[in-house]
């Protein structure tokens, strides 16, 4: 296997991280998971502008433009000959001896890419998945794809423990997101999302979805679902880059859809693979 690090594509034995790595000791950095279907990347436009964002957010500045990072991640999947999978990628602030205030500008952030296992999820998308609903306890900039994923873990780690695929997280009497998805539930019709703001991730996914709705006229209102109300969704679906888009058939003990995926969802899963293809 061969690894971005630094702009230079290394074998996986020659790489090794800094223990002193502020990404290690504080979690400091971001990161993308980019999909990878028929050798090429997906909606890698989208992921790299998030990239550049996140890093802007806190404050890390690039050694690269969106460019010469797209173009090492091409030579990255060429050079492993990744045909259908995921490459990851994150940067941190750098190595420091380890203090909160941010480095001098000596310290140069580290990037690192690699290509991850990635298949679909064909069982799940077909028979759909159960969530389990939980207090959300994590920061107030979920909108930057940061390391620090303690408060999603956490989340993903309960759910499995109460037998469901995902966690469905809320603040206070609203629905903000899955642990490492986003949720959408529909009514009459009418799918819902949370907004795009400080409290949710932008999944690149989830922008794939708005596009699909707006050209094939869906109706997508990006408003906030209440707690209560997930009783009355006719359906139920969460999206994300590994999970593309699979339908929600129970939340804890309650049923959605009497159980079975539905035809809103079932629509978004072949327009989300015509995209694809």
């Amino acid at each position: 296997m061969y690894i971005l690090l630094n702009g230079e594509f290394k074998q996986k034995n020659e790489v090794s991280i800094d223990f002193e790595d502020r990404g290690y000791q504080f979690g400091d950095g971001v990161y993308e998971v980019i999909r990878v279907y028929n050798g090429s990347f997906f909606a890698m436009k989208e992921h790299m502008e998030r990239f550049v964002r996140s890093a802007k957010e806190i404050k890390i500045v690039l050694q690269h433009t969106a460019e010469e990072l797209t173009a090492m991640l091409n030579e990255l999947l060429r050079k492993n000959q990744v045909q259908d999978g995921a490459v990851y990628m994150q940067i941190t602030r750098g190595v420091t001896g380890r203090k909160h205030l941010f480095p001098g500008q000596d310290v140069k952030p580290q990037i690192v890419a690699y290509p991850v296992p990635c298949s679909k999820p064909a069982a799940e998308q077909e028979k759909g998945i159960k969530l389990h609903l939980m207090e959300d306890v994590r920061w107030l900039r979920c909108d930057i794809k940061s390391l620090n994923l303690l408060g999603n873990v956490l989340a993903k780690q309960e759910a499995f423990e109460n037998g469901a695929y995902e966690a469905l997280l809320h603040r206070g009497e609203h629905i903000t997101e899955g642990s490492s998805s986003n949720f959408y539930g529909v009514r009459n019709g009418v799918i819902y999302t949370h907004p795009a703001n400080n409290l949710i991730l932008n999944g690149i996914t989830r922008m794939k979805v708005v596009e699909l709705c707006e050209k094939n006229g869906l109706t997508l209102i990006e408003e906030m679902i209440k707690a209560d109300d997930l009783v009355n969704l006719d359906e139920a679906f969460i999206t994300s880059t590994t999970s593309e888009v699979i339908p929600v058939i129970e939340i804890d003990s309650m049923k959605v859809s009497g159980g079975v995926p539905g035809p809103v969802t079932r629509e978004l899963q072949r327009l989300f693979e015509e995209m694809i293809d």
